[in-house]
Order: structure tokens, then sequence, then C-alpha cells
């Protein structure tokens, strides 16, 4: 196909579009606007954009990047083309103080532009990014604890703003601070819909071109990245996916590494962004082992913060022991497993996905709430966190699981329940206990929880440290309650239990 035969760009109400977005991005907007000193929060996004070529193909001929210099220190930000001639470079400062930046571009009108701003203290909420803290465990960059609490929603941003914005609002009131995602569409049951825009040009005929990419695509999806931002969700964001009749998944590796590099220039400076290369990676039969570890590599050598990077399997485990990966994204529930894989891997274990809560035929989709509580619990005492899913079955098909919308199910406020107490009484995350009777974690000489899972005794022994009193609970994980036993303990303690299934039991040690 040459260049004057390739499918026109649908823009999808391009102009309209645009300008929706441009308004919904005024704040990230705001930092490039104005006359003298501009200033921008630390690990926030500044952002500059030049006015450089329309036509032909930019997307692939044009180059563009910056450096920003802090003092004695220099990081390289590559830019990207947001159409209509627009080139923009965004970068998250990490220093309080003066930064100068300097463009870079095979076009003249883009190279050797200079400018500064003055990075100030983070607002309210703003704790930086998440990196992993403690071998096992995440923290922000200010120090911050953070405990994933994570929930899945493959295709929300592709669904139309009223049901997108339902999304947020739902996700605002609920106990997720992560949100797995997919940039590309989805394909599968209960989510048949295009996209409302599509990554590159696209024919009547349904020939993509991926020499052009459509601005609009990439400007939806930050939209919605910039919305969890505010609202403190990590976006866990999946790059490739099995379930594609959009040809996403079959693009030829110089167009995978192209989409790659560019949508690391363009979202990476987001603080909440993580990288998934994939949902399921063993079952896109389009890609090789080898292909995968070259995403990673490119992942990794693109985004100049270091941000989080994984990825999900089906029926086989990539080698998370590798060095590009910063922690092991799980599909199962063999929580039995997690001890060997922490030594093994020396990272954080997550079950992204354990099946999910809800009521569909299919096998993956119908556990009880009453099971995928239990499932958190159980994760959480191995040492490893755990996502949440649900698909319950309505008239609308719209499926939390892959459209989003609202939830559904009885577990979400049981997990905020755990998180509470986890962060609560161990922010830095928990360790579990070596080789236990029934499944428990601690903060050493801190903090000691105990489940039952389906067990239910009526007395049991605990063994505490000898020399340190702590306060005992007794907690229904389902009804939510926490009921004191007086006294306090140490050393070896035996305590009556309620004799019911799914109970737990926390020490706290006395200050």
């Amino acid at each position: 196909m040459g260049r004057h035969d390739r499918p026109k760009l649908d823009h999808n109400n391009y102009v309209t579009r645009r300008q929706a977005l441009v308004g919904a991005l005024a704040p990230l907007a705001a930092a490039q606007s104005g006359p003298g000193p501009r200033q921008v929060e630390r690990w926030g996004i500044f952002e500059t954009q030049l006015s450089g070529p329309a036509s032909g193909t930019p997307y692939i001929d044009v180059s563009f990047a910056a450096d920003f210099q802090f003092q004695h220190r220099t990081v390289a930000a590559s830019g990207f083309y947001d159409g209509d001639g627009v080139y923009r470079v965004r970068f998250m400062p990490d220093a309080e103080g003066e930064w100068i930046f300097t463009t870079r571009s095979n076009r003249s009108e883009l190279n050797g532009k200079t400018g500064r701003f003055t990075c100030v203290a983070p607002s309210k909420g703003n704790h930086g990014p998440v990196s992993v803290r403690a071998t096992w465990h995440f923290g922000h960059a200010d120090g911050t604890p953070y405990l994933p609490f994570g929930t899945t929603c493959y295709a929300w941003t592709h669904q139309g703003d009223a049901l997108e914005e339902q999304t947020v609002a739902t996700l605002k009131q609920s106990p997720f601070n992560k949100i797995r995602m997919c940039v590309f569409p989805k394909s599968y049951a209960f989510n048949r819909n295009d996209p409302p825009a599509y990554a590159f040009a696209r024919s009547a005929a349904a020939s993509n071109d991926y020499t052009q990419i459509n601005p609009v695509f990439f400007q939806r999806l930050e939209k919605r990245v910039a919305q969890l931002m505010q609202a403190g969700i990590q976006a866990d964001l999946i790059l490739f996916h099995p379930y594609d009749r959009w040809s996403y998944s079959n693009m030829g590796a110089e167009n995978d590494d192209r989409y790659l590099r560019y949508v690391v220039a363009r979202l990476s400076a987001y603080r909440n962004v993580w990288w998934s290369m994939a949902n399921e990676w063993d079952f896109v039969k389009t890609k090789t082992l080898p292909d995968w570890d070259r995403f990673f590599r490119i992942v990794q050598e693109s985004d100049p913060y270091g941000r989080l990077r994984s990825i999900h399997n089906g029926a086989v485990l990539y080698d998370h022991a590798k060095s590009w990966v910063t922690h092991a994204s799980i599909q199962g529930d063999e929580f039995d497993k997690v001890p060997g894989w922490l030594d093994a891997y020396r990272k954080p274990v997550v079950f992204d996905e354990c099946k999910y809560e809800g009521n569909i035929q299919q096998r993956w989709g119908n556990l009880s709430a009453q099971e995928m509580t239990r499932r958190f619990w159980i994760g959480t005492m191995a040492g490893a966190y755990v996502g949440h899913g649900e698909t319950y079955l309505n008239d609308q098909e719209v499926l939390w699981w892959s459209k989003g919308g609202v939830l559904h199910g009885e577990s979400a406020p049981r997990i905020a329940f755990l998180r509470k107490l986890v962060e609560a009484n161990a922010p830095g995350g928990l360790t579990p206990v070596p080789k236990p009777y029934y499944p428990a974690a601690m903060k050493t000489n801190e903090y000691y929880l105990h489940y039952f899972d389906y067990h239910q005794p009526a007395i049991n022994q605990f063994e505490l440290p000898d020399g340190v009193q702590f306060r005992a609970d007794i907690i229904d994980p389902w009804n939510m309650t926490v009921t004191p036993v007086e006294g306090a303990h140490q050393g070896k303690v035996q305590l009556k239990l309620p004799g019911k299934p799914y109970m737990a039991v926390q020490f706290r040690k006395v200050v």
C-alpha cells in the first residue's frame, strides 16, 4: 500500500472530541501557559508543546524529545505527535527547584527550543509514584506505604463518556486503589462493541494504517488516567491482549515497538501508571517469548521514571525472576505457592486475577462474594496481594470486569474492611508466619493476624513473643466486626473462639 493509498483516519468527530478533551486536561495544560516562571508540583506533570509538520507520516518520520536538567542531573524524556501539527513532551519532576529543558528533533522548528519551570511542593494527596519497597511490598516516593487492593475493568475506557464517568464515580467510592485496564479495546463475551475511537487510521474495510496514529484514541485514554491519578488510584495499563478483532495483537514487530515507545512517551509522566506487558501473554499466539522479553526491554529503556512492570499469565507463568520484571502478576488461586515465589523472585507477588465474583456461566466468573472475600484473606495471610473482579449478569450486559459501570456484589465492603485492618496495623505490608498451622501473617513483634479459613475451632492456642504485651480481638470478616478480648497476652495464649468458619484473630502490641 503506497502513501497515497492509505485509508483515511476515522477521526470520530475529531474536532468536537479534541475540544472536550482539551477542556478536561486544562489543569495539565496550565503548566505551559502564561508569562513568567511556570510552576509544577513535585511528581506532577510539566508539559510543553510546539508546532511542527502535520502532513505525511509524522508519527514515524519526526523525532522529538527534551532534556530536563536539575542542578547537575539531566533526564531525557521522549515527546510524541498529538495531531494537527502539535508535538508535546511531558515530564514528571521529582525534585523541588528550578528545572531547565532543551528540545531535540530532526526538524528545525522543533529542535533546540529552551525553557524553564519551577518545581514546588506536592499538593495534598500527591505522595508520588509507587515502587517496590522492602523486597516484597510497595510504597510511594514520599515514604507513604502503599498496599494494592485492586480490581479489573478491562475495557472500561472504550465504552463512551457516560459509562466511563459512571465507572470513575464508582471507583472513587470503592476500596480499590489500583485498576487493571487495557490500552486496546477487547472483544469477548459480554463485550462485543467497537470503541468510540480507533488507535490507528482505519478504513471502511477495517484495514489499519499503522503509520497514522489517531491522537483522539490516546487523548481519551489519558483523560481517564488523569482522573484516576487525581483520585489516588493506580492505573495498571495492559499493553497487549489476545481478545482482539482489530488486529492490534498482530501489528508486526516494527509497529509493536513503535507503539510501545509512543505509549511510554505519552503516559509515563503520569505518576499513577504501571505497565503490564499483557493480559494472558501465553494466549497471544502472534508473539513469542523473545517478543515479550523485547517488549519489557523497550518499556524499561524508554521510561525515564522506571514505572512498575509486570506480565499476566494464562496457563503458563512468565519467568518473573527476570531483571526487567518488578513484581509477579499471577492469575490463579494457588496461594500455597506464594512462599516459594517470594523466595524465588525476591519481589512482590500480586494475584491480579483470582477469578471473579458473579453468576455468569463461565467457571471463572461465578464465585460467591464469600469466596472472593476468603481469597483476599488467604492471599493476604500468604504475604501476597489480591485483586478483585465482578461478573454479574444484567440486561444491559454491563459487567464490571469488562465495561465498568457500578458494582453489584457484596465482597467490596468486606475487602474495604480488610484493607483498613492491614493499613491501620501493618501499613508497610504483612510478612507470612513461617509454616503456620492456620494461615497467619505478621508485623514482627507488633502485630499478628490469624485466619481460620473454613475451619471452625471453638478454642485455639497462639504463640506470641515473650516479654511483649498484646491486646486480642476476634474478627468476623463477613459481618465486619472486631470484638475485643479482655486482658493482655504474651507467650503461649489460649482463646475461646466462636466456633464458626471464616473467623480471624488479631493481636496488637500494647503501646
